[in-house]
């Protein structure tokens, strides 16, 4: 999806992939991965996820990265934090506490960056992006995090001609095919469409959510 569309979405309103409430998937998943409590944690797409508070309460430092100045405004002031800000060649970064969040884009995070990040929370970043996206995502961020990092990957599943994207179907043979640069484990699958009536109201007749525990080859 082209930037404006995710920025017209913020304007407008149209926040439905916003979680009120800590996914419960990060709180079961995530302690498996075992990420050092001082590691730093990489949400692309991040909006303003209330995820990251709850990984900042895990001792990690937690690196944001989203397009929308709106999400980012919101994020700190929806928490009573005020951000010091600074510019950097990857945009503008607003910082409070453990937590930053860079107002920029994730596929132009530079080598430097994504060489000091232990661990990757992909919710709504994969999904997010049409397929071609989604290959130019796996080779600008996936590929150039560093040996040992681990990754938690939450997914949907359904039959993708149901329904247009985002966000968008990604199977598990789309996630297998990271490797071998990426060991991948399915932790965990659930049939969620009862829970999800704006999916059946568009005739999706199937719909998954299914999460991933990944580690970066190569240690």
């Amino acid at each position: 999806m082209q930037p404006d569309f995710w920025l017209q979405r913020w304007q407008q309103g149209q926040i439905g992939f916003h979680r009120g409430e800590v996914m419960p998937l990060l709180e079961r998943h995530w302690p498996a991965l075992q990420v050092a409590p001082d590691g730093r944690v990489l949400v692309p797409l991040c909006g303003k996820s209330l995820d990251m508070h709850w990984l900042a309460a895990q001792g990690h430092r937690v690196l944001g990265v989203e397009i929308s100045p709106l999400a980012v405004a919101q994020f700190f002031a929806e928490a009573g934090l005020r951000p010091e800000r600074r510019s950097s060649p990857l945009g503008e970064h607003y910082s409070a506490g453990p937590i930053e969040i860079i107002l920029g884009d994730a596929f132009a995070l530079d080598d430097a960056t994504l060489a000091g990040i232990a661990g990757l929370y992909d919710r709504a970043a994969l999904i997010a992006l049409p397929p071609e996206l989604r290959q130019r995502y796996r080779d600008t961020v996936y590929a150039r995090l560093p040996a040992g990092c681990q990754a938690l990957l939450i997914t949907l599943e359904y039959p993708q001609a149901e329904k247009a994207g985002p966000p968008f179907a990604v199977g598990q043979a789309e996630v297998e095919s990271f490797a071998p640069s990426w060991r991948v484990e399915l932790a965990e699958r659930r049939d969620i469409l009862a829970q999800e009536p704006g999916f059946r109201a568009e005739g999706v007749t199937a719909l998954s959510t299914a999460v991933y525990r990944m580690r970066r080859a190569g240690d």
